[in-house]
């Protein structure tokens, strides 16, 4: 046995290394991540990474997708394994809502991970302050079955804004995509939901001659909450997360969870989670935001969708209040 191999051996529970399914044949995990400009595409990269040398004869890789929608889409046609995905999709398709109207998932939660903060971008020479300024502009609510697109939408309703009437322009790209388009002169602001910071807004705000502006938007959590649900609330980007940026952005967040189907087998999700949990202060190296992939946040009512029963009894055996 290999050092590498012995290393993740001892890292396993029991239960994991006890389990036939995965002790005995070969198996491909797809994990179903996002767009290569956000957060969950690295988290992503390194989970793989994680498994294919902790679990025993597992071979996984990371997906770049459109983001949470199309994540969960995944998992309902059984096209990955693991997501990352927002609460708000993820209750949407256990619901069969929204896009998966009349597709319901059997989506579990499996850890809660950090929190999705949504930033609405644009320049200091487009004037526009608050969310009412977007009117009469050129915008783009995020790529195409993101939760992006989902919570954008969700948003410009609640500021009282009609996406069909009161903007000029309507885009549907990436946040890459995106931040060249406001660079060409082709829009003027986007919305991004995501970890903090981001390559995508950074590279925004660090272009020479750019001062790049997030716009406050917290005010409108009532009438969001009101029509969603309590799954959204309201935070603060602190001063200096992006290249000058002077002031704390006021803005709405939701949280982010990591979700199997509700068959997958307790002894792979316990060995997903051990592997992990074993592996979360490298993850925090891979990116600041797995920091806060910890015993406190595993909250049911943070999960927004049901555990998975193996996950449950892992986080309970963690010391986890659930």
């Amino acid at each position: 046995m290999s050092e590498i191999t012995r290393r993740a051996a001892l890292a396993l529970p029991a239960a994991a290394l006890a389990a036939p399914a995965l002790a005995q044949s070969s198996q491909q995990l797809v994990i179903g991540t996002g767009t290569t400009g956000g957060v969950y595409f690295p988290l992503g990269g390194a989970l793989a990474n994680y498994l294919s040398r902790g679990l025993p004869n597992t071979s996984a890789t990371a997906e770049v997708t459109a983001g949470s929608t199309a994540n969960f889409q995944l998992l309902g046609a059984n096209r990955a394994q693991i997501v990352f995905g927002q609460v708000d999709a993820a209750v949407d398709s256990i619901r069969g809502a929204g896009q998966f109207r009349g597709r319901q998932v059997p989506t579990r939660a499996i850890a809660v991970l950090y929190t999705n903060r949504m930033q609405v971008v644009t320049t200091a020479d487009r004037g526009i302050r608050t969310m009412a300024d977007l009117r009469g502009k050129r915008v783009s609510t995020g790529a195409p079955q993101s939760a992006t697109e989902l919570f954008a939408r969700r948003l410009i309703a609640a500021a009282g804004l009609n996406i069909e009437r009161d903007f000029r322009g309507v885009e549907r790209l990436s946040p890459a995509e995106s931040t060249n388009a406001i660079r060409d002169n082709k829009i003027d602001a986007y919305f991004f939901v995501s970890g903090v910071p981001t390559s995508a807004i950074t590279d925004l705000a660090a272009t020479p001659g750019t001062t790049m502006v997030l716009v406050d938007h917290a005010e409108h959590l009532g009438p969001i909450v009101q029509e969603h649900g309590p799954v959204y609330f309201a935070e603060e980007i602190p001063a200096g997360t992006y290249p000058g940026q002077t002031a704390p952005n006021k803005q709405l967040s939701v949280a982010n969870i990591l979700a199997m189907r509700e068959d997958a087998p307790a002894a792979l999700v316990t060995g997903v989670l051990n592997t992990l949990w074993g592996q979360r202060e490298d993850w925090a190296r891979v990116h600041a935001e797995a920091r806060n992939f910890n015993l406190g946040a595993q909250k049911t009512a943070a999960a927004g969708v049901p555990w998975h029963p193996a996950a449950e009894a892992f986080w309970r055996g963690q010391g986890a209040s659930l």
